[in-house]
């Protein structure tokens, strides 16, 4: 029996040295059977290289990334939540998040960021939940929101919105995406000062009423600045042009009188 212990005892050692290795970790991540991969709280400035592909959450809080550049993140067909809450994000690249279709949560709370574009988020097309709270937003264009076919629950607490005209589009689609708008009454203005820490969605339509009686677009006020001085020269060439016309006529009044006396004169 002993004998066959050995040979057995070897093969299974072959065997194990033919397992395909099992994905390398991040020196600075921890990662788990799960499929979660930690690299929170590691001073990291960029997005870790030799991630595995088939993880199913990332987290990379509290870190000091600034930037996602183009193809930040490899190919994670199978990410499900994506976190850089806490971090010094100021600039997301149009191309930074592709890869990322089966994404459904993206926390990017407590991060610099001042300006989306409607390119940002268009690879993420299965995205439920989106955690912009505690950023620098001001205004937020709806078609950044509107490239989420399957956004269910957004966060946008704690930014300093500025309530002028500009806001307009944007209290359109949260008034009409209400079920979507998570903790909305912390979704307060912050400019102007007489509007401070009121909060966005108590406004109604006629808060709006003058934005959309006066508002002008830029073509509107090149129009009316082109107008203005063909209008003002327009009314001098025809006030002109009278004044020239009355004064003929004043003359050719004249000169039948002339002509008249002129004869009158003769005949005596």
């Amino acid at each position: 029996m002993g004998l066959w212990r050995v040979p057995s005892l070897v093969l299974v050692c072959l065997l194990l040295l033919r397992l395909p290795p099992s994905p390398a970790c991040p020196a600075a991540c921890r990662c788990f059977s799960s499929g979660e991969v930690d690299c929170s709280s590691h001073a990291l400035r960029e997005v870790p290289q030799g991630l595995a592909t088939n993880i199913s959450s990332l987290w990379l809080g509290y870190n000091f990334i600034t930037v996602l550049e183009p193809h930040s993140f490899p190919a994670l067909t199978g990410l499900l939540l994506l976190s850089l809450h806490h971090n010094r994000l100021g600039l997301i690249h149009p191309q930074a998040l592709v890869g990322l279709g089966a994404l459904q949560e993206l926390d990017l709370s407590n991060n610099y960021l001042t300006v989306l574009t409607p390119e940002t988020f268009l690879p993420l097309t299965s995205l439920a939940k989106l955690n912009l709270g505690s950023n620098r937003l001001e205004e937020l264009e709806p078609e950044v929101l509107r490239s989420l076919p399957r956004l269910q629950a957004l966060l946008l607490q704690d930014n300093p919105w500025v309530c002028s005209c500009d806001i307009l589009p944007l209290w359109c689609w949260l008034s009409h995406n209400r079920e979507k708008v998570q903790e909305e009454t912390l979704l307060l203005c912050r400019f102007p000062e007489q509007l401070n820490k009121y909060p966005i969605m108590a406004f109604r339509n006629e808060s709006f009423r003058q934005c959309q009686e006066t508002s002008l677009s830029a073509q509107h006020y090149l129009v009316l600045l082109t107008i203005g001085p063909f209008s003002f020269l327009a009314s001098i060439f025809f006030c002109t042009f009278m004044g020239f016309i009355t004064v003929v006529y004043q003359n050719m009044r004249r000169e039948p009188h002339f002509w008249r006396r002129h004869c009158v004169f003769k005949g005596h």
